[in-house]
């Protein structure tokens, strides 16, 4: 019987890395092509839900596409209340089961969702105190 090619990777590289290697390869190649062609990769025009412009930008031998999008507009801090309340939440309802904790050596739990609801007030305080100086320094904001 015929032995299989060894399709093994080069020595010093891994099977994920060759595979990398030749996708990003198939890619200039396909890149190249279009290139040679004529045809350039074209911006795409706005859609009709408003998403932004998409240009090619080229970075040493890579091409990227890149869309200018403005970052969100968020403070973090209702999501620091709720999940403090959470922890606090689950704090309180391990507090009937101390002993069943206690018990099974599980009384990490407990402290855990307190030291979780703790941190969680701390986040909370920070990220108002961080967005009231925000609104301080820009009144559109407010």
């Amino acid at each position: 019987m015929d032995q299989p090619p060894d399709v093994s990777p080069p020595a010093g590289e891994n099977r994920r890395d060759s595979a990398r290697t030749r996708m990003q390869g198939r890619v200039q190649d396909r890149v190249d092509q279009l290139r040679e062609g004529g045809e350039m990769l074209r911006p795409v025009t706005p859609h009709e839900f408003g998403q932004p412009d998409v240009t090619e930008r080229e970075f040493g031998n890579r091409t990227f596409l890149v869309a200018e999008v403005a970052p969100l507009d968020v403070d973090g801090v209702r999501t620091m209340a709720v999940g403090a309340v959470l922890w606090l939440v689950a704090f309180v309802a391990l507090l009937p089961f101390v002993s069943t904790l206690q018990d099974n050596d599980r009384t990490w739990w407990l402290w855990t969702s307190l030291s979780g609801a703790v941190l969680g007030v701390i986040g909370w305080l920070y990220c108002r105190r961080r967005r009231n100086y925000l609104r301080s320094r820009d009144p559109e904001r407010a």
